[in-house]
């Protein structure tokens, strides 16, 4: 019987796309090096790249005005990767919990943070609304 993994992270992926990516790791498309180990400069790697864009934009339905960026790292990485790369000056935060806390702590490492909204009053029972964004 097959196993299925319910926890956070990786999801069960078909079989023939585990047996494509085994593939790809020892040889991938036919060019004698591991796709571990090609320099994501190649015309190879830079195919791969271009076609999981483009997956994505017909996956999402993702206008060709937005960019697409592939970041390392899980959920909780994030956190620091949005602002490294996006916080301007300074950034809103509606606050909702354990998650918002996080992202609010590293956000302050790179900009001015403000917090719109809070539900910590009541224990993040409830989402804030009536809150205004301000225009900076």
């Amino acid at each position: 019987m097959k196993k299925y993994n319910f926890n956070a992270g990786p999801s069960v992926l078909p079989d023939v796309v585990l047996e494509a990516a085994a593939k790809a790791i020892l040889n991938f498309n036919d060019t004698g090096l591991s796709l571990l180990s090609i320099s994501h400069r190649t015309p190879e790697f830079e195919a791969v790249l271009a076609q999981a864009q483009d997956l994505m934009r017909e996956l999402l339905n993702i206008p060709d005005n937005y960019k697409i960026y592939f970041v390392g790292g899980g959920a909780s990485t994030q956190f620091f990767h949005i602002p490294a790369n996006f916080l301007g000056r300074k950034a809103g935060y509606i606050n909702t919990g354990v998650w918002t806390k996080k992202a609010i702590k590293e956000a302050k490492y790179y900009g001015e943070v403000n917090v719109l909204a809070s539900s910590e009053d009541k224990n993040f029972s409830y989402i804030p609304r009536g809150y205004e964004i301000p225009a900076d």
